[in-house]
């Protein structure tokens, strides 16, 4: 039975932002499918948890699969599970290599995919990818060539979705942060961090979610990268 109010789903919503998402979303009134490798059960009927690893196509079946059984619709996909390693070029591992890509593209493309064929049959729908301005802005201080090939293809990808959708009532955008103080990043290394931002602080959980929130509201926009990021896509500083 298809349920009368819109559906959610979040990867990477365990902890920091994807929690945090998961929280505005139900604050709003969605139903929520929440995934990540360690998410629990949840007593909230409204709020659906799928444990798994999101580079892998079966979890993608499952996530989607449940949330069709459970609650009969998806209105809305937050792409927000992502892995960042930073190194030299040179120091990347083949298992570094085989790692982001299957978390930051494989866990994309399996998941969007089956996704959008719902938002298809329905004639709507609202996929939101969570990227990296280190994608675009690249930083001698800090390499992380692997971000910028795996996150910079959703950039692109975000475009050219948008474009073929447009007609058919899906929106497809992203919000591109800069360092945001999540629980990836070791307290050790807020400093370090901070000082790579214009705005010289690191930026808060909730400034990404209020970005993703927009966007959810915002029916015109489409195609948009809206960074999140104290103005270090601008340019040099």
């Amino acid at each position: 039975m298809m349920s009368e109010r819109k559906v959610v789903i979040i990867t990477g919503a365990s902890r920091g932002i994807g929690a945090a998402l998961l929280k505005a979303y139900r604050d709003i009134g969605y139903h929520v499918v929440a995934s990540s490798r360690s998410i629990g059960s949840s007593d909230d009927p409204s709020m659906l948890a799928v444990a798994g690893d999101i580079a892998s196509a079966e979890t993608a079946d499952r996530i989607v699969e449940l949330a069709i059984e459970r609650f009969g619709r998806i209105d809305t996909l937050i792409n927000n599970a992502g892995l960042f390693i930073p190194k030299p070029f040179t120091e990347y591992s083949e298992a570094d290599f085989a790692t982001m890509v299957g978390v930051n593209l494989a866990g994309f493309f399996n998941l969007t995919q089956r996704a959008a064929a719902r938002m298809l049959l329905a004639g709507s729908g609202h996929i939101v990818n969570i990227t990296a301005t280190i994608a675009e802005q690249p930083m001698a201080s800090l390499a992380a060539a692997l971000a910028a090939l795996t996150k910079g293809g959703l950039n692109a990808t975000t475009r050219s979705l948008a474009i073929e959708y447009a007609s058919r009532n899906i929106r497809v955008n992203a919000v591109s942060p800069g360092a945001i103080a999540t629980p990836m990043h070791a307290p050790q290394a807020h400093g370090f961090l901070a000082g790579l931002q214009p705005m010289g602080r690191m930026g808060e959980i909730q400034e990404v979610v209020d970005a993703v929130m927009y966007l959810e509201r915002a029916a015109f926009v489409t195609g948009e990268i809206m960074h999140v990021d104290g103005g270090a896509s601008a340019g040099r500083w």
